[in-house]
């Protein structure tokens, strides 16, 4: 069976978003930052359809094994956007533009239905409201054998280890103090949660721990 496999960036402090997240500020306060490493590198450029360049070495290969293997995506609705409760006459079309860096089918967790949205580039965005087992059946069932990448946000991830649904999981930490905002690793007391270290690589912007969750 496939893997469902999770890698997020996170701060010193646990944090995966800084306070007080907006349209304007979909990171939160701060929370840019988080991504400073990434940005720069040559798999981060190609996936968003930047082929003129960008960092290589230790950094862009782990980026670049991050989404070798990958036939579909889920996201909390965190992640989609800010927009809550009901979509609206004009709802929201995610953060990436018309043709987002996925390249798969993606599953959008939500309490509130609506059509699935196919944008450019293999990209369809399925919103998914009876629970986090039928978002990951259906992701498996369209991924063909590969694995499934598990996004954010913080509640998502959550769900998913505390099931004991989810396979791998890659920290990105990164030296930084937020102070507040999103936290990853909360709701979880009596969750029983067994890892097993994979990896851990070094590199001055940023340090990778790779665990393997145990069944």
């Amino acid at each position: 069976m496939s893997k469902l496999r999770f890698q997020i960036t996170m701060t010193l402090d646990g944090y995966i978003a800084g306070p007080n997240q907006s349209v304007e500020n979909g990171l939160g306060e701060g929370g840019e930052q988080l991504h400073d490493w990434v940005v720069k590198l040559k798999s981060f450029r190609e996936l968003h359809g930047d082929e003129g360049g960008g960092e290589t070495g230790t950094n862009d290969d782990i980026q670049r094994e991050a989404f070798e293997n990958i036939g579909a995506s889920i996201m909390g609705r965190n992640m989609f956007g800010p927009v809550r409760g009901p979509w609206g006459e004009d709802p929201w079309r995610g953060w990436w533009g018309d043709n987002p860096p996925f390249h798969t089918p993606v599953f959008v967790l939500t309490h509130h239905a609506r059509e699935p949205l196919v944008m450019e580039g293999g990209t369809t965005f399925n919103f998914v409201t009876d629970g986090i087992e039928s978002a990951l059946n259906q992701a498996r069932a369209a991924a063909g054998g590969k694995d499934v990448s598990l996004g954010g946000g913080a509640k998502a991830a959550q769900q998913y280890l505390a099931a004991g649904l989810m396979d791998e999981m890659e920290l990105h930490v990164v030296p930084i103090i937020l102070g507040g905002g999103e936290r990853l690793f909360e709701n979880l007391a009596g969750s029983d949660v067994k890892l097993e270290s994979v990896r851990v690589i070094e590199t001055p912007d940023v340090t990778h721990l790779k665990y393997r969750v145990v069944k």
